[in-house]
């Protein structure tokens, strides 16, 4: 690990003059009624339908001439790949993209429309990271990293300048973690403006590398195998990068963690309550609020929670007083909610479909039992598919 320091708020600022007229700013949005005071950063109305546009566009756009005209490469599961595709695009340089065997068929169908040549993988990320710096040397090609790059960290950075300007009272903002580079950036900026903000990050169980390196205090590295086994592709990253380490240390407040089936309730419940479709690295935020609430200290909070998909108080009291048994066969493309057990107390026509509803659906469902039924996948909403992570904020 280097000793260079930190990004800082002049960089992150600097990133979001630069990704101006790129970039949407994106709005808060509210998730449940307004009294919950729960909002959603949606970064699902990015271009490419996530935040990886922004660091991605910022890397590319800091090269020289020269640099750009050779052409640039990445290596990325899916959403970092679109951002460099649709930033070479923009910037009119050529963009080799490296990517796993089990990348979504989606994902490499919008990395090779935006005209990116695709070289297909083994599922582990340190082979496709060593693949994309052999070709670099073997072409002369400028690396655009997913996440362990300064110029990455400050381009996500400004999803955190974007929730303070537009949310001041912000009290909590929690950040899905994969590499670690959205959680870097936006922890960087919230604690150089509003130390007294807590910035949590959420991974999932099966791929908690980031938890394990900061109580470690090193990184820790998880094998391929391990990670692969989440539903949330876009956290399958083996380990931090140390640019990523040292900043989550210097300025995260900690990490939390959520099964399977608590994403794949996420993915239900950001459809339910904000029309959102989002993918399950999308929906980490929403299975933190909901099940890990105590651990984000939610219930002594009074000021606005930020968080990568929020969720209401009303329905974290339903989520709390549930008891859910699952399904779970990432071979199959099986998540199914099988049963809640009932509750004592009025709810909402929302949570009586959750009570009752035989399935909840990440991927696709199987009937299980007799009378069961098939269940349907959430509605596609406004503004379509969400393919990435989003901030949300909240007021308590």
């Amino acid at each position: 690990m280097t000793d260079r320091a930190l990004v800082d708020l002049g960089a992150i600022r600097a990133a979001a003059s630069t990704l101006r007229g790129i970039a949407i700013r994106t709005p808060l949005v509210t998730y449940g009624p307004p009294a919950d005071r729960v909002f959603l950063k949606a970064e699902s109305l990015q271009p490419i339908g996530a935040f990886k546009l922004r660091g991605a566009y910022v890397a590319i756009a800091s090269l020289s001439d020269e640099e750009r005209a050779r052409g640039v490469i990445t290596y990325s599961s899916g959403n970092h790949a679109q951002g460099v595709a649709r930033a070479a695009r923009l910037l009119d340089t050529h963009a080799v993209v490296v990517m796993p065997s089990d990348a979504p068929d989606i994902k490499r169908e919008r990395v090779a429309a935006d005209g990116a040549e695709i070289v297909v993988v083994g599922t582990a990320s340190d082979e496709r990271q060593a693949r994309a710096e052999a070709i670099a040397a073997e072409r002369g090609l400028a690396i655009i990293p997913p996440y362990d790059d300064d110029r990455i960290i400050a381009g996500q950075g400004t999803v955190g300048l974007e929730i303070l300007e537009d949310l001041p009272s912000t009290r909590l903002i929690v950040v899905p973690i994969g590499g670690g580079g959205l959680a870097s950036g936006v922890a960087t900026a919230v604690k150089a403006i509003r130390p007294d903000i807590r910035v949590v990050g959420v991974e999932p169980e099966l791929a908690a590398d980031a938890r394990a390196s900061l109580e470690a205090g090193s990184i820790v590295r998880w094998t391929a195998e391990d990670v692969s086994r989440t539903i949330a592709d876009g956290t399958r990253t083996q380990a931090l990068g140390d640019r990523t380490f040292a900043h989550l240390r210097a300025h995260l407040d900690g990490i939390v963690t959520v099964t399977e089936a608590q994403i794949a309730a996420g993915v239900r419940l950001a459809a339910e309550r904000s029309r959102l479709v989002v993918e399950p690295s999308g929906a980490l935020a929403v299975a933190a609020i909901a099940y890990r609430s105590a651990e984000l200290g939610i219930p002594a909070l009074d000021g606005d929670v930020g968080f990568h998909l929020g969720l209401s108080r009303r329905v974290l009291g339903f989520l709390r007083q549930t008891r859910a048994t699952w399904s779970a066969s990432s071979a199959a493309g099986t998540w199914t909610h099988r049963h809640f057990a009932p509750i004592s107390r009025r709810r909402s026509p929302t949570e009586r479909r959750l009570a009752h509803e035989p399935a909840l659906v990440a991927r696709r469902a199987v009937p299980r039992g007799r009378g069961s039924r098939r269940a349907r996948p959430p509605p596609a909403g406004r503004h379509g598919p969400h393919r990435g992570p989003q901030l949300a904020t909240s007021r308590r």
